[in-house]
């Protein structure tokens, strides 16, 4: 079977590789000689000492010259990889991809256009890197109602509030070494401010729910505001923060949002730390089930990317969908009852105090001042996170002050 590979950084590289130390295998095991024909990258110099250097090529037209059973993409973004898959979806050419802004953004039409062509467009890689989480819930889980998607799947950020908690430094001095270390990009923005995770969130929501969800309309809250303060105040209560991505069908919408969450030390996801992800599924036969594992790097991804491949081979790919016709309603803010922290800055603490007990029941209220600041914060259990807002204004307005709150998640 003859591959063509679209791109060649730390996944596509990975994917040659590892084709490569296992075609022996995969020709014993599945009677096919899987070898990857050509080689797309944007400069031909890198690679010329390359021991297969007479397979690359930077020219998509010189590339298509030839026939191809498979096409891979491992180049990331939205275009110019969009035209490329089209190219090859509209050909009836099975694709396998690892990108997860390009499914987040176009999936459905990527779908639609493989149904039409009789073809396959795969990407487990795109979502948890290494872990199996795609094929589980569209093949696995099939008989289930998805009730509700939780995930810690950003290692970037992991990795940030992991070192944050354990070495007791800010969050600029994690994300410098997060860098040097190279968990993280020159430019970060992409994980620290959520927008990594909450796509992956949607490529699972919508296969979960099967509803075409898009991801800008969900709220997106990153980890860039997070103060040492906040972490100490983690310390204090025997918490851990998450940058967690979570959704749940509430039978009239879809709620799903990425936020920085508090979590107990008694949390599955407690231990989840450093570059590890975690995903919970919760179906209404099976009830919660749990994934880990690394989800990012370069044989994680490339890992993935062979199952995709494999299965494509064994005509076992079941290709998922998306019901485009329904119209999906999102719910802007949490509606269940919740445990809250609210972290309150630049107001005075006995107008504050006074404020509070008047908009929240005493009993409900837990007040603790941080050591180092005139930073107080607030736990307490609202019935909804929009009614929480409501009063938060209010109190903000009153007192002069500003607050940030802080789901205390229960998984």
């Amino acid at each position: 079977m003859k591959i063509a590979l679209l791109g060649y950084g730390t996944v596509g590289s990975g994917v040659y590789e590892l084709i490569e130390k296992n075609n022996e295998s995969i020709q014993e095991n599945f009677s096919k000689n899987v070898r990857v024909e050509r080689i797309l990258v944007n400069s031909l110099n890198k690679y010329k000492t390359h021991k297969a250097f007479n397979i690359f090529t930077n020219s998509f037209e010189d590339l298509i010259k030839e026939e191809f059973d498979i096409a891979i993409e491992t180049i990331g973004g939205i275009y110019p990889a969009y035209d490329y898959l089209e190219y090859f979806l509209k050909k009836g050419i099975p694709v396998i991809t690892a990108n997860k802004d390009l499914i987040a953004e176009k999936g459905a039409a990527l779908l639609e256009l493989a149904k039409l062509n009789n073809t396959i467009l795969s990407f487990e890689a795109s979502v948890g890197g290494g872990i199996p989480i795609l094929k589980p819930l569209q093949e696995c889980l099939a008989g289930n109602t998805i009730k509700n998607i939780s995930a810690v799947i950003n290692g970037t950020t992991n990795y940030i509030l992991t070192k944050m908690f354990n070495d007791d430094i800010s969050y600029e001095t994690a994300l410098e070494l997060a860098q040097e270390m190279g968990f993280a990009e020159s430019d970060p923005t992409s994980d620290v401010e959520g927008y990594d995770a909450m796509r992956k969130l949607v490529i699972l929501s919508s296969i979960g729910y099967k509803k075409n969800i898009k991801w800008t309309d969900l709220p997106i809250e990153g980890i860039s505001n997070i103060l040492k303060a906040d972490i100490d105040y983690a310390h204090s209560e025997n918490y851990r923060m998450k940058l967690m991505a979570f959704s749940e069908d509430m039978g009239d919408g879809i709620y799903g949002t990425v936020r920085p969450v508090y979590v107990t030390s008694q949390s599955k996801y407690a231990k989840i730390d450093n570059e590890y992800n975690a995903v919970i599924l919760e179906g209404d036969a099976v009830g919660e089930l749990m994934f880990t594992g690394k989800g990012a790097g370069k044989f994680p991804t490339a890992s993935a990317i062979l199952g995709d491949l494999l299965d494509i081979i064994q005509n076992k790919k079941i290709q998922p969908s998306y019901h485009y016709q329904d119209s999906v309603h999102i719910h802007q803010y949490y509606p269940k009852k919740s445990k809250w922290v609210i972290r309150l800055t630049n107001g005075k603490l006995q107008e504050l105090t006074m404020l509070l007990f008047e908009c929240f029941s005493s009993n409900a209220i837990k007040l603790s001042k941080d050591a180092n600041s005139d930073i107080l914060y607030v736990e307490l259990v609202a019935e909804n996170e929009e009614t929480l807002l409501q009063q938060l204004n209010q109190i903000a307005h009153k007192a002069n002050c500003k607050y940030k709150h802080f789901l205390v998640f229960d998984k």
